[in-house]
């Protein structure tokens, strides 16, 4: 039988090598960063054991993050956009570095437990600063790296590859806090961000979209924004991740859970961690495979309303094992969530715009999860880690089942 002529090469984006170069910078810096969000969570926990200061970390980056994001957008589309990136990881790298500093007072106990927690908030919130640029600048190099006919097959293999490396992450945070302390996992995270800077220096220069005073800043950002309000399928995907991850985002609580409820120490605590993502993962390459081609708006919404029901049924669990395959059922349908939202996205964006439509996408889907995270923690204060969890899980499904009626572009988008 020969095969359909439709059917695309599932390994066609992976013949650039710029683009291997990317996502392999992409792979190793996202490890790290997974690995450093795993260790502040369990860190911040130790030294408060508040639930509510596990949600802090979350404000303490999205302030930030959202406060530039929208200038961040107009400041990509303006500079060079390899030279951007490689100045965020050497940032990122320093911000490391001082938490490798801030480790060893405290395993000198040169500091209160107090003074740590907050010395760590201090350093999230500049990580939050260096996160605006960071995340929309890699998401717009896909589209000057990649041709448009290829994008949905770089699409899916880029969401994968910051998947796998959340699953990596994640799960050796757990495995590496155990066996070398924190200090120890901080140094290895650092080597990962250098690792990175070397894999991303390979890239070709990218050019500005428009040079400095051709456009004023504040008309610069009203496009974007204008942009992102008249074309309804993105809006409706962005919105819908936003509340979404909003209100399913108390897997934040996980560190809770691990101690607490399961009783399953640092190793199961990054397995939970980490289940969500190897979920995705494999569902990713279900969809790298065979990806989704007719009808991807209403299986986006479905996708979402299974999310929600996962995660009732892991705030309900008292036993390890169902608690991790409700993470990581949850995690195979934010997969197909996480492809269809990014293609839309790499597909109805323009060349010119990806700065500013990217760091639009990142106030709505990415800091989401900080806004997520505060939100757990403020609700756990309020009601208790379980009702926080659950209360979560059911806002999620009334979030889809909203969206199915009251978002028609959405629901009826096919590409």
């Amino acid at each position: 039988m020969t095969e359909p002529p439709n059917r695309k090469n599932p390994f066609e984006a992976l013949q650039i090598i710029e683009f291997r170069y990317l996502i392999g910078g992409r792979f190793l810096f996202i490890m790290g960063l997974r690995m450093l969000s795993t260790l502040n969570g369990w860190w911040i926990y130790l030294l408060t054991n508040d639930p509510f200061a596990i949600g802090l970390i979350g404000l303490a980056e999205i302030i930030p993050a959202l406060s530039l994001a929208l200038y961040a957008g107009h400041k990509i589309d303006q500079s060079e956009k390899r030279r951007l990136l490689l100045r965020c990881l050497l940032f990122y790298f320093t911000a490391v570095l001082v938490l490798v500093f801030i480790s060893g007072e405290y395993d000198s106990y040169a500091f209160s437990d107090h003074t740590l927690s907050y010395m760590i908030y201090g350093v999230i919130f500049c990580t939050g600063i260096i996160r605006a640029f960071a995340g929309p600048v890699f998401s717009a190099m896909l589209g000057y790296i990649v041709p448009h006919d290829k994008l949905q097959n770089a699409t899916t293999w880029n969401q994968g590859t910051f998947l796998s490396a959340s699953v990596t992450g994640h799960a050796t945070g757990g495995v590496l806090i155990a066996l070398i302390g924190i200090s120890g996992t901080l140094e290895t995270i650092s080597v990962l961000i250098l690792l990175s800077f070397l894999f991303l220096y390979r890239l070709r220069p990218k050019a500005p979209s428009f040079h400095k005073g051709e456009i004023k800043t504040w008309e610069s950002v009203k496009e974007g924004l204008r942009f992102v309000y008249r074309t309804k399928q993105l809006l409706g995907a962005f919105t819908l991740d936003l509340f979404a991850v909003l209100f399913g985002g108390a897997v934040a609580l996980i560190p809770v859970y691990a101690r607490d409820i399961l009783k399953v120490g640092s190793e199961g605590f990054g397995l939970l961690n980490g289940a969500t993502d190897m979920g995705a993962i494999l569902m990713v390459i279900l969809l790298t495979l065979y990806p989704p081609r007719k009808k991807q708006g209403r299986k986006l919404l479905i996708a979402v309303a299974g999310f929600g029901v996962c995660i009732i049924v892991f705030g309900l669990s008292n036993i390890f094992v169902l608690s991790f395959m409700a993470l990581m059922i949850s995690g195979m349908l934010d997969g197909v969530s996480v492809v269809i939202r990014g293609t839309i996205t790499q597909l109805m964006t323009p060349d010119h715009m990806r700065g500013r439509v990217m760091s639009v996408n990142s106030m709505f889907v990415n800091s989401s999860n900080e806004l997520g995270q505060f939100e757990s923690g403020v609700t756990a204060k309020l009601m208790g880690t379980v009702p926080a969890v659950l209360f979560g899980g059911c806002m999620t499904i009334a979030i889809a089942i909203g969206c199915w009626f009251k978002a028609p572009a959405l629901k009826k988008m096919e590409y």
